[in-house]
């Protein structure tokens, strides 16, 4: 193994990786989108299965493998408990995590991460979910360089789209949900 590395990050995706292990995707201001494997994740006794949860907040180590990250250590910083004892506001995070992990580079993402963070953390108190997703996507948007700042957006749907070159299925679900 070689150099290690410390970071925080959103978790993005979850896959499995043979009989016990997980490639967990991640949103990390340090390493922008990574993917990081999770060595025997899926054992019931394993300490980390506990903080691998989509759209958490994490503190992590990680070591560089052969081919991947290896994380060698994981704490949850936020959970979102707030957010996952409501189904509409769990389709709402689902789609803000769809839509980072669609437009998110592999190279440091510190303006990303913390509009995603900040957008989450919103989530947990407000209830107007439909103006806060298409506020997300178009700061997203913007803050990536996708949209001119200080000009409006007419359809953060479709744009969103036009940027990803593919529909997604997350657009559908929120809409319909926060309708």
């Amino acid at each position: 193994m070689g150099k290690a590395v410390k970071g925080r990050g959103i978790i993005l995706s979850i896959r499995s990786l043979g009989e016990a292990d997980k490639v967990i995707t991640i949103l990390s201001p340090e390493l922008g989108k990574a993917s990081i494997v999770a060595k025997g994740a899926k054992r019931l006794t394993s300490r980390k299965r506990g903080s691998l949860e989509v759209f958490s907040n994490v503190r992590f180590q990680a070591a560089k493998g052969k081919s991947m990250h290896i994380f060698t250590d994981i704490e949850v910083i936020n959970s979102y408990k707030v957010i996952r004892s409501n189904l509409k506001k769990v389709s709402v995070a689902y789609f803000f995590v769809d839509a980072a992990s669609k437009l998110a580079r592999e190279e440091e993402s510190f303006e990303l991460y913390d509009l995603l963070v900040s957008y989450l953390n919103d989530l947990g108190e407000n209830v107007r979910l439909k103006s806060l997703r298409d506020s997300f996507t178009a700061d997203a948007l913007t803050v990536l360089g996708f949209w001119p700042k200080g000009r409006d957006m007419p359809s953060p749907d479709a744009v969103l789209e036009s940027v990803v070159e593919r529909k997604l299925g997350s657009v559908r679900v929120g809409r319909r949900i926060t309708s």
